[in-house]
């Protein structure tokens, strides 16, 4: 099992560098996000949170959205297209305790590759479109939280560190 790194951790704000080598470490990697995931109840992973500084995200939407029968891998996303606006109320496996709605891109496309460095592309929508963005900020050193406006965000910050101080 990994560790889950949790804000305010400044690791958690670190960019990430693209996965260069598709090999059994990488592999073996995968497997512990995705086991580390299933263990926190979460739907979405991403390496920084498990202090990897590699572009990569796991995702299981599988129990809410029937398209989805299997654990998703984007290694080295780039997202693309993005259409429409929808609000969709966000929690973090970083930023326990905490939900907030988050203005994200209601339909995106996200080229990426698998596992073994074959190159993939998808358009997703619904909840995959928020969790592939909501992983892709983790990526570049960014939290939902960042997203809200400047007064929700202060609210909370000032609720995490109750909670921390506890």
């Amino acid at each position: 099992m990994l560790e889950i790194l949790k804000y305010p951790d400044p690791r958690l704000a670190e960019k990430s560098e693209n996965v260069e080598a598709f090999d059994s470490e990488l592999h073996r990697f995968l497997d512990e996000m995705a086991t580390t995931m299933y263990a926190a109840n979460g739907i979405g992973l991403a390496a920084p949170q498990v202090n990897r500084l590699w572009r990569l995200f796991v995702i299981d939407i599988r129990n809410q959205d029937e398209r989805y029968n299997r654990i998703l891998e984007f290694i080295n996303p780039v997202l693309s297209n993005g259409r429409g606006h929808v609000d969709f109320e966000e929690a973090c496996l970083s930023v326990p305790g905490v939900s907030e709605f988050v203005k994200r891109k209601a339909e995106i496309r996200v080229e990426y590759f698998d596992r073994f460095g074959n190159p993939q592309s998808l358009d997703a929508d619904g909840l995959l479109a928020v969790a592939i963005q909501h992983e892709n900020d983790h990526l570049d050193g960014h939290l939902f939280i960042e997203r809200v406006s400047p007064l929700k965000r202060r609210l909370l910050k000032r609720k995490l560190e109750k909670t921390l101080l506890l």
